[in-house]
């Protein structure tokens, strides 16, 4: 199983390759990616610079352009596959159908991963992908559960990938426009669904306001531990709740390090670790405990089990310090 860490500059890069990591995926300095925040990601020299040292460390380096082309601008796109072909990179994650085309048609050996947001989770949108561009592996969304998962993986037409660790995302990966209603920009094509020109954190009393857009999300005491603001993840006020709670989801983290043996024997190819908008440090912690974790089911599959040091390291990176199974394993159903 391919243990794929993020990387959001060449630092966080280097620590993940040191720290075990099998195959690293990045995105460019704009809008062709979703994580495109400023003092994120690659320029086109750094790319060049990435791809070497990825390389000479005998790994493999994926380049994501998961957003989706505005009309009128997709030469933007189709000059970033141009130059990902150019350099070597071992597999591009995309999204969007004219660019699987662009890229499928002008370099057929060129790998390509169907990226999260596409949102294919049955076999029928698999065998589409597959048939009109040749994708050798999918991103499964974040919303099926394990016993969807295994059933999908039976009958893949492709190699599939999974989110292991990391934050979550609770709607249909490719479909959310919900910050669009408070920003005005489409999250699928502005590359962020929370862009940091609308971020605003103001301090009023013992108090920390958090508004995206001037629309107010959260607050939280001063000493209280925030994450990054997005209005999924916000407290408010309604006529059943008047304190303010969590309406839609908790900043939580997803760890499926209980999972490990039920998706290794699912056959999934790949493990990915969310977070390229994150510190070297939290891509070095993370890193390090799948590295060990991984080791330690293929060693011996039938003794596997999960050291409580992996969950507490992975928990002090995570959002809220809180981990989940999210959609993984759904109790009601």
């Amino acid at each position: 199983m391919e243990l794929l860490c993020p990387a959001g500059n060449i630092a966080s890069l280097k620590v993940a390759l040191n720290a075990g990591a099998d195959a690293i995926y990045l995105g460019l300095k704009d809008d062709t990616n979703a994580r495109s925040f400023a003092g994120l990601n690659f320029s086109p020299k750094k790319l060049q610079q990435a791809v070497e040292y990825t390389k000479h460390a005998g790994k493999k380096i994926y380049l994501t352009l998961n957003t989706f082309a505005r009309p009128s601008e997709e030469h933007r796109w189709y000059q970033a596959i141009d130059m990902a072909a150019d350099l070597g990179v071992d597999a591009l994650i995309v999204a969007d159908i004219s660019l699987l085309d662009y890229a499928h048609s002008r370099y057929p050996w060129l790998d390509l991963h169907l990226s999260v947001q596409a949102s294919a989770s049955n076999l029928a949108a698999l065998t589409l992908y597959q048939q009109e561009f040749d994708i050798k592996r999918a991103v499964l969304p974040r919303v099926l559960t394990i016993k969807q998962i295994n059933t999908l993986a039976k009958v893949s037409p492709v190699d599939l990938e999974v989110f292991a660790f990391g934050s979550l995302c609770i709607m249909a990966e490719g479909r959310c426009h919900l910050s669009s209603y408070v920003t005005g920009q489409s999250p699928n094509t502005g590359g962020s669904c929370s862009p940091a020109k609308f971020v605003r954190w103001q301090e009023q009393g013992n108090r920390r306001l958090t508004r995206l857009n001037d629309v107010l999300l959260d607050q939280s005491s001063l000493d209280e531990q925030m994450g990054y603001p997005v209005v999924c993840k916000g407290r408010y006020l309604n006529e059943f709740n008047q304190v303010g709670q969590h309406a839609l989801e908790a900043p939580t983290s997803l760890n499926t390090l209980s999972l490990l043996p039920q998706l290794a024997q699912a056959g999934i190819v790949s493990l990915k670790i969310e977070g390229r908008q994150r510190s070297p440090a939290y891509v070095e912690q993370v890193t390090k405990i799948w590295r060990q974790a991984i080791d330690t089911y293929l060693e011996n599959p039938t003794l596997y089990q999960v050291k409580e040091q992996w969950n507490q390291g992975l928990a002090k990176v995570s959002e809220g310090q809180v981990t989940t199974l999210g959609a993984y394993e759904r109790d009601w159903q």
